[in-house]
């Protein structure tokens, strides 16, 4: 087994709350290994092997893990509940704790000062969380795209600029800093029902 000399605990962080699977390992504050695949569907499948992939290819097993990070959206109804139920089961089967990350926080990660962060929701409209903006919510909530409210600094994800670091890659840290304190298991942030018609497949079920 490598070794992270000291740096922390290893952390697998990954997310599927959109047309994606991705994956990245953190040790420290560095990233030892990263995969993003585009998909529309399939990430149920794809998930476990990519995660493995990503270990192996550092060197690493899942019983090296020192804790798990995963993206609760919002986003993909279906794509959340694959992702918050791999990282339940993950970290139950190997006893260390897992972590869930906003979309929200994995955009603004790197960023300081005021921002707001948008999330695709279809239909013209977006999901936003505004940061730092003492005069405005600070609660995510979904807007359409062309009436975003007054807000000062960047806009950051779906109609304005990239974020800094890719969003597993993002997990991964926001997730080494938090999962010292974190005493809730992940949960799947929807901030709007999901469609009416069930998908063909029906999603894991999240226990609370």
């Amino acid at each position: 087994m490598p070794d992270n000399h000291g740096a922390g605990p290893l952390v697998l962080a990954f997310d599927t709350s959109a047309a994606h699977c991705a994956a990245a390992l953190l040790s420290g504050d560095r990233i030892l290994a990263s995969a993003h695949e585009d998909m529309a569907k399939g990430q149920a499948e794809r998930l476990m092997d990519l995660c493995a992939g990503v270990l192996e290819s550092a060197g690493y097993s899942y019983s090296d893990l020192g804790a798990i990070g995963v993206g609760i959206g919002p986003g993909n109804f279906t794509g959340i509940r694959i992702g918050v139920s791999a990282a339940r089961g993950l970290a139950l089967g190997l006893g260390i704790p897992a972590v869930g990350v906003s979309n929200f926080d994995a955009l603004r990660h790197g960023t300081s000062g005021p921002c707001a962060c948008a999330v695709d929701a279809r239909r013209g409209q977006v999901y936003l969380q505004v940061f730092e903006n003492p005069s405005l919510s600070q609660t995510p909530a979904l807007f359409d795209s062309t009436a975003l409210p007054a807000f000062d600094g960047p806009l950051i994800g779906a109609g304005g600029q990239p974020p800094i670091h890719p969003v597993a890659e993002a997990i991964a840290h926001l997730a080494a800093r938090r999962h010292a304190t974190t005493t809730q298991r992940p949960a799947p942030l929807y901030l709007r029902p999901a469609d009416a018609a069930p998908a063909r497949d029906a999603p894991p079920t999240i226990l609370p």
